[in-house]
């Protein structure tokens, strides 16, 4: 009945969005070594989705334990099965790749060998690698009564659990994979000039030397080693009672480096000892662990390094300039003659470096506002504006401390910033920072004249090269001074404050889209053109897909792009018949969020930091711009278009989670990536002729 399938359990269909990665490492027509780091991608996800959305189901289902007879109790009690079963399919398609790829590889004399498959020459090599380069990170962890393992345990590290015999006892140890320091794959010379090459595992080598590591202490006959790495919950519970947030994401941090495992894999030809003795220390049941294969930590895929001949790799896509930044003296005026929209990573990431760059230095800027939610490891960015505090001008940096993951890192930008004199703000406990912003302030005329960053992307000059993302640069006073009011509203978010061109999370997005979508199906029973036009990374607020079935029962054309978690549930006749969508996944990870509403014709057109999904309509601070510039909406539509029409890596997304590719029939070839990349490419070429 359709009552029962209006929403999709998020978490099946995020695992669906992950069994699209594993389609990438299947088809035969991407190169080899990509279809090798696709898996990577797919291992690294698993990993994150165990560590937030597993782990809170496992919350939901233990919880609701005491409550046998809820009927909310059984359902998750069953959506946990399901999603076990979809994740054992997952790994068995994962396995029957690997061993496929493995022998791709071989038919292109590349060899991912073991340790015991070395020669003499290959041997005393790794002896001596062992010496020169691991031995100093190798520290081995002796098991015993008062090991607490739970306590030292590294999420997301892959270790060795050794066993070790002794002619009158056996003992047990852990060894660090130190990934941190050495790749995970090492590149083996080769006593004669043929092009085979091969490759070995880290955790071979180890394996290799286990007799050099444990000798200097025990009298071992026999040494085994096998694999193990655990995922923990990333949540963690902040006490508000501390004085400042970087006390409270540093209790934070301690929590999570101590969290419960929520999944703990072994390799299945472990002892039996070992393995209770491993599940007991870290307080789990044998239904917690989950067998796997001899490598642990498959995400290290996605460094798998370039081997072969360009054949078996993607052909790279020169980052294109954006040529009307070479008609003006500076960056700003290009900006104040006209909006720029920048998409990356067609285009360079380099120009909005540049322009930070210029303005460190520039006399006539005054003061420079920014917010960083995940920024590159040596970012350039965050040195701009260093470079603007030590040149005199006022900073201020937002810094976003609670961005998943990179907790950490933004705490000791945090304190670089302060260090070097710029006024840091943070954002309030459980209301996250998300929107992608600048705001630069110059005095020109005696007047102060602003300009504004607003995009869908982090200011990262490595993700920037693997995410699409879209970066709109302004000086439209109309813009700007309601960008000046998100920084004030950042500092003081209890003060009133309203908004007529930005949609701003959470003050008024939510209800400017009830809005539109109002005014759609108004338009659509008018018999006025009417359509709503979508592309997200995710869509999960279920108050939002009720409006889009409301509309679709109206008549409302309606064509989503959603490269992740749908929750939706498309083309159930008389409820969502209108609605279509489609998930790209490609060489590039789709990231970008638009959103267009017919509007009779007018298409009012916004860009956006946020998804559909309640956290970025009602527990962040987000942000979206509407369009006004025609060229640049012109050039959005174009760009919509070119993906809604991709019919090589666009897949059906449905009620069944099925992945169906788009069929193409008797059409032209569309792979929208090299036909954006072509497109804009055409742009510049015009814009270089003007």
């Amino acid at each position: 009945m359709i009552e029962e399938k209006v929403y999709l359990p998020k978490e099946l269909s995020w695992l669906a969005f992950n069994q699209r990665v594993l389609q990438e490492a299947a088809d035969k027509s991407n190169p080899l070594i990509e279809r090798i780091r696709f898996l990577g991608i797919y291992s690294s996800n698993l990993d994150e989705f165990y560590k937030v959305q597993f782990a809170n189901l496992k919350k939901y289902v233990l919880i609701e334990q005491e409550q046998s007879h809820s009927s909310t109790s059984n359902a998750k009690h069953q959506l946990l099965r399901q999603v076990n079963q979809k994740v054992i399919q997952l790994e068995l398609q994962f396995d029957q790749l690997y061993n496929e790829l493995l022998l791709e590889m071989a038919r292109n004399q590349i060899f991912l060998i073991n340790e015991r498959q070395l020669s003499s020459y290959q041997e005393n090599w790794i002896k001596n690698y062992y010496k020169q380069n691991l031995r100093q990170y190798i520290t081995p962890i002796l098991l015993d009564s008062h090991t607490e393992l739970i306590q030292f345990l590294k999420d997301d590290h892959a270790y060795l659990a050794v066993e070790i015999i002794c002619e009158d006892s056996i003992s047990y140890a852990l060894i660090e994979l130190p990934t941190d320091h050495v790749p995970r794959f090492v590149l083996l010379p080769s006593e004669t000039s043929t092009k085979n090459k091969s490759i070995i595992f880290l955790d071979n080598i180890l394996r290799y030397c286990l007799s050099d590591i444990f000798k200097v202490f025990f009298d071992a006959k026999e040494l085994n080693a096998y694999s193990i790495n655990i995922n923990r919950d990333a949540e963690y519970e902040l006490n508000t009672e501390l004085d400042s947030l970087l006390e409270l994401m540093s209790q934070g941090l301690k929590q999570r480096l101590t969290a419960q495992p929520v999944r703990f894999i072994y390799q299945k030809d472990m002892p039996k000892a070992l393995f209770e003795l491993l599940i007991n220390k870290l307080r789990l049941t044998e239904q917690d662990a989950m067998p796997g294969g001899r490598y642990p930590n498959f995400k290290d895929l996605v460094r798998f390094p370039d081997l072969g001949g360009k054949n078996l790799l993607n052909k790279r896509l020169h980052s294109l300039a954006y040529n009307r930044f070479k008609q003006f003296r500076n960056a700003f005026a290009t900006i104040k003659d006209r909006d720029v929209l920048l998409y990356y990573p067609y285009y360079s990431f380099g120009h909005v470096l540049e322009i930070m760059r210029q303005a460190s230095f520039d006399p006539t800027v005054t003061h420079i506002r920014m917010n960083i939610y995940r920024v590159a490891k040596d970012s350039r960015f965050i040195h701009a504006a260093i470079n603007a505090a030590n040149n005199g001008k006022k900073v201020t940096v937002v810094v976003e401390l609670q961005a998943r993951f990179d907790e950490e890192a933004n705490i000791k930008w945090a304190k670089r910033l302060i260090s070097s004199g710029i006024k840091v703000i943070y954002s309030q406990p459980k209301l996250k920072i998300h929107a992608k912003l600048f705001l630069i302030d110059r005095k020109e005329n005696d007047k102060i004249v602003r300009y504004a960053h607003i995009g869908s992307g982090n200011f990262n000059e490595k993700t920037a090269r693997i995410y699409t993302d879209f970066s709109l640069l302004t000086a439209d006073p109309a813009i700007t001074n309601e960008v000046i009011k998100v920084f004030n509203f950042i500092e003081n978010p209890f003060k009133p404050v309203s908004f007529n061109y930005l949609l701003v999370s959470p003050q008024n997005t939510r209800l400017r889209f009830y809005e539109f979508i109002e005014r759609e199906i108004a338009n659509a029973k008018a018999g006025k053109t009417s359509g709503i036009y979508l592309k997200l990374n995710a869509i999960t607020d279920k108050e939002m897909i009720d409006q889009l079935y409301r509309a679709s029962c109206a008549g409302v054309k309606i064509r989503m792009i959603v490269r992740g978690t749908c929750v939706l549930v498309p083309q159930i006749p008389n409820l969502s018949e209108n609605i279509y969508v489609t998930s790209i996944v490609d060489q590039y990870l789709e990231h970008a969020r638009v959103y267009i509403f017919e509007n009779d014709g007018q298409k009012d057109t916004y860009i956006s930091s946020a998804d559909w999904m309640p956290r970025n309509l009602d527990n962040r601070i987000e942000v979206g711009v509407r369009i006004f510039d025609p060229t640049i909406k012109s050039t959005i539509h174009d760009i919509f278009n070119i993906q809604c029409n991709d019919n090589v890596k666009a897949r059906i997304i449905d009620k069944d989670n099925m992945n169906n590719y788009v069929q193409r029939g008797n059409k032209k070839k569309i792979r929208a990536q090299r036909v954006i990349y072509d497109y804009l490419k055409q742009l510049e070429t015009f814009n270089k002729d003007v």
